[in-house]
Formats: structure tokens, sequence, C-alpha cells
């Protein structure tokens, strides 16, 4: 090889060198951008729809998320169904009163957290109301052609109350296994706690799989975390309490937290004339009457949120109010007014929203 040729390769060499070197770090600068997935499906009667920030459009990694969302949620509605005969729930209920029934952790975990809130409100929230909601037609069972008459409701009310229900989680020192037990034949419906509780469990499912941008919602239970990909809140919006068509009261930007809403202007019956709500108060065993339209709360966790929402509807606009003050709880409320609808909020609620 002669010198010319030789400083000729040299220089070859030396600019493929540079090439690849050049074409490394330009594959080592192209880092996937975040997409934005969507996961839909049906459960627990309604519907769900996750919104989660993934590092990359990977459709092995998406399909395997899709099914740990799904799985997620099928397991909590096994449990905790009312209307599925073999739910553990469903079993619980069908039980003899007075001898402890084995169920999981989470099942007795949500009817202990239930049972909480009832104390704490007085019973304005009773996971025993179930038969009283049935006898209204909002359960299970298909709705009456007339309202229930004062001997019916009598009879319904001897298997409702809170205080009958115990639940236990396992001690290896002296409960070998987690039950709940009934001293009297009541009905336990957790449709007013579960789905949020499935909200949870669908974000602690995320957040274990190290994915922290996310928005679940289940039933219109939902929560939060973390930012959207162009660096703001999660914008949610909460709807005005009106039963013709979907219209936008106001729209909040969150992070990091629970919403639930619970109103009176979608699920009803009208007979003569008058409309009765789906939410029934456990101490009248009567729909609600009061003013109250609509109550959104935010909370760290989406099953107290949407236990808390079912309580203050409950309680209506003065007392719901003032529940909300003395607990200090991140609350908004829509109240019925000759205007249309007053704003209450208190200072919690204006504290979160951005």
């Amino acid at each position: 090889m002669t010198y010319v040729q030789s400083v000729v390769s040299a220089l070859i060499l030396r600019s493929m060198g540079g090439l690849a070197l050049i074409g490394l770090a330009l594959l080592a600068g192209c880092k996937p951008a975040p997409v934005q997935q969507q996961f839909t499906g049906s459960i627990m009667g309604t519907s769900y729809h996750v919104s989660v920030i993934m590092p990359s459009d990977d459709s092995a990694e998406r399909d395997k998320i899709a099914q740990g969302i799904h799985q997620t949620l099928v397991d909590i509605d096994l449990k905790m169904s009312t209307y599925k005969p073999e739910s553990e729930l469903s079993r619980f209920n069908r039980a003899q009163p007075d001898e402890w029934f084995a169920v999981s952790d989470k099942t007795a975990q949500v009817v202990r957290e239930a049972l909480s809130i009832s104390q704490l409100s007085g019973g304005a929230f009773d996971v025993t109301v179930g038969p009283l909601v049935n006898l209204w037609g909002f359960g299970p069972d298909h709705r009456p052609s007339r309202t229930p008459s004062e001997a019916m409701l009598a009879e319904a009310f001897q298997r409702v109350g809170y205080q009958a229900v115990q639940a236990r989680l396992a001690d290896p020192l002296q409960t070998p296994e987690t039950a709940l037990l009934k001293s009297k034949a009541v009905y336990i419906d957790l449709s007013a706690i579960a789905k949020g509780y499935a909200v949870d469990q669908v974000a602690d499912y995320l957040t274990a799989q190290q994915l922290n941008q996310f928005m679940v919602e289940v039933g219109g239970e939902i929560r939060v975390k973390g930012l959207k990909p162009d660096g703001k809140p999660w914008r949610i919006a909460i709807e005005k309490p009106i039963s013709d068509g979907q219209v936008v009261q106001s729209v909040i930007g969150v992070t990091d937290i629970s919403i639930a809403t619970s109103g009176s202007y979608r699920n009803y019956f009208e007979f003569e004339g008058q409309r009765y709500s789906h939410t029934i108060d456990p101490k009248t065993g009567r729909p609600i009457t009061h003013k109250l339209a609509s109550v959104t709360v935010l909370h760290p966790n989406s099953s107290t949120a949407d236990a808390l929402a079912t309580t203050l509807m409950v309680l209506g606009p003065e007392a719901g109010f003032n529940f909300a003050q003395q607990h200090q709880l991140a609350v908004y409320m829509l109240v019925k007014s000759d205007r249309g609808f007053d704003e209450l909020q208190t200072s919690e609620f204006k504290a979160l929203v951005r």
C-alpha cells in the first residue's frame, strides 16, 4: 500500500468511526416520548375509564396494564357485588346471624371503613340500608309499581342497622381468619363505597407498576395522580345537577386526590306526580326531600370520598355543610334555589382546587 493509499484509508476509517459515534449518540438521545394510553370497559354494573401516561407506545406493556386493570376490578366485583349471587357479600347476606362468616381482607376492610363512617355520621351513612333501597326499587330487585306502605317500611326496618355488623381482620394469635358477623338478619350493600375502593385498588396497581401519572374513573368515582403530559393538573368537570342532558357546572384542576360526586338528579322514579330520589335516608326509610342537588368531595382515598359524598347527600345542605366544616372536609355543594343553584364550598375545597 502506498503512502497516499494509507492516508486515504485512515481518513475513511476515521470518518466511519466518527459516523458510528454520531449514530450511537443519536440512538442514546432518542428516548421514546411518553404516551397517554386509554383503558375502558364495563364492570360492577357500570363503566370504567383509565388514562395513564406510559413511558412508550409498547403494545405488550399496554396489554399487560390493560389486563392488570381489568383483573383488579373483576376481583372486587366478585367479592362485593350484590348482583352476583356467589359473591362474598351475597353469600354473607344469606348466612345465618351470630356466626362469623369468612371473607377476604379486602371485603372486611371496606366494611370496617363503612362502619367507621356510619359511626362518624350518626347513621346518615349505613351499609345495611339495602332492604330499604330494594323496597324503593333502586337495588337488584325490580322497581315497584307503587310506593311502599308503612307496614312494608316497618318490616324492612327490622333488617336495617349498622350496629348489628362487625368486621375483623385475621390475627395469627387469636382469630385465624378474616370474617364478618351480623347479630340480626341485616343485608349489607356496599354500592356507596365499593366503586371508590375499586378506584383506589386500580391506583395502587398502577403505582406498583411505577406509573405515576394517571386518572382512574369507575362509575363516576375518580382518582388522579401526578400531572398531565403538558405539566398541568388534571381537569375534572362537575355536572350541573339537571336530569335532561349533561351540562358542565364548573371545571376544577386537581392532582394527587380523589373526587366523588353524589346527586339526586339522575337516578329516580316518579309516581303520582312526585319524584323519588334513589338516595334513601336510613333514619326515615324514605328518599331524601331536601334541596341539596349534588355534593362533590375531595379526599386522598376514593373509597372515603365515595362514602362521604353519600353521607352528605343524606344529611342535606345545612347539616351536611356543618358536618363538612366540623371534620375539615373538602366539599363543594350545589343547592337548589329560586335562582337555579347556590354554591357552597369549604375552605379545604378551595385550597385544593387550581
